[in-house]
């Protein structure tokens, strides 16, 4: 029998019908998931989060609780207490029962992340975090997509008009939909929030490391030529592999593909859209002789 779910999705207007608010109102913004960018201004003594539609703040997901958590105001100091939630309310990646919330703390409730904000100048860091979306991944903290096509246009143009070397790669999770398959969308995200961690320790400042989609990443390398560009590959692809992934008490296997393009010398006239083909060609090539190595 079908479980009965009863959540209505509200929908929050901002802009020209958003009532003014007073200055310094905290609020929540949604960092990842669906609505994302959506405020939602706690201006209530408690307001509950959950799918029930006597929910304040309704999200609408499976592996949120009806009731899975409140926030209290009390006296201007807001105070996060789970309310026995199947899948646990989450601050700064850490269980929470009860927190007192920070300006700045990174709320993660199922597959919905949401941020906290407060202070005299609410607004600016409102504008400062709607910017940050445009070209952060808020599950993994990579760049997205867009900001990673526009900056591999511009090192690649760059590497053909001055003759440098710029290297990139293309590369995903192996079995990934097994992972979520056998331990649910939640593990699925840790595993992408915990590799996305890996791999932003172990890259240069200036390397541009980015999700592409889903599970499958791309990590741009100036001035890194091919065997440059095969050692880096070599020390992710180990330490991913190394790594123990573990949720839910449960020990996940995680391994990556990895496939790389690098520049030719005097190389021109070759499009961001093309060179992407062509490492993806090599991530292509690594999972079909036998996955979880790199091919360049």
């Amino acid at each position: 029998m079908a479980r009965e779910r009863e959540t209505v999705v509200t929908v929050v207007t901002q802009g020209l019908g958003e009532r003014v608010r007073p200055s310094g109102q905290a609020c929540l913004v949604v960092f990842y998931g669906a609505n994302i960018g959506r405020r939602y201004f706690l201006d209530k003594p408690e307001q509950i989060i959950g799918r029930s539609e006597s929910a304040n703040i309704q999200v609408d997901q499976d592996s949120i609780s009806r009731q899975h958590c409140k926030i209290v105001n009390s006296g201007g100091r807001f105070t996060l207490f789970d309310m026995g939630s199947t899948n646990g309310t989450f601050v700064n990646d850490d269980p929470a029962e009860e927190r007192e919330l920070r300006d700045g703390d990174v709320i993660r409730l199922g597959q919905t992340i949401f941020k906290y904000l407060s202070g005299s100048n609410i607004e600016s860091k409102f504008h400062e975090e709607i910017y940050r979306l445009t070209t952060i991944d808020g599950l993994t903290q990579a760049y997205n997509k867009r900001y990673f096509q526009e900056t591999l246009e511009r090192e690649l143009n760059r590497a053909m008009r001055y003759g440098r070397a710029m290297s990139l790669v293309m590369f995903d999770i192996d079995h990934f939909k097994q992972i979520n398959d056998t331990h649910g969308h939640l593990a699925g995200d840790y595993v992408l929030r915990e590799l996305a961690h890996i791999v932003s320790q172990n890259i240069r400042r200036e390397d541009v490391f980015a999700r592409y989609g889903g599970e499958e990443f791309a990590l741009v390398l100036p001035e890194v030529e091919g065997e440059g560009a095969a050692q880096v590959c070599e020390k992710l692809r180990s330490k991913i592999e190394e790594k123990h992934f573990v949720f839910a008490q449960k020990r996940i296997k995680v391994t990556v593909s990895l496939g790389i393009r690098t520049t030719g010398r005097n190389e021109q006239d070759i499009t961001g859209t093309e060179f992407i083909a062509q490492a993806d060609a090599k991530l292509y090539e690594a999972k079909q002789t036998g996955r979880n190595r790199v091919c360049m």
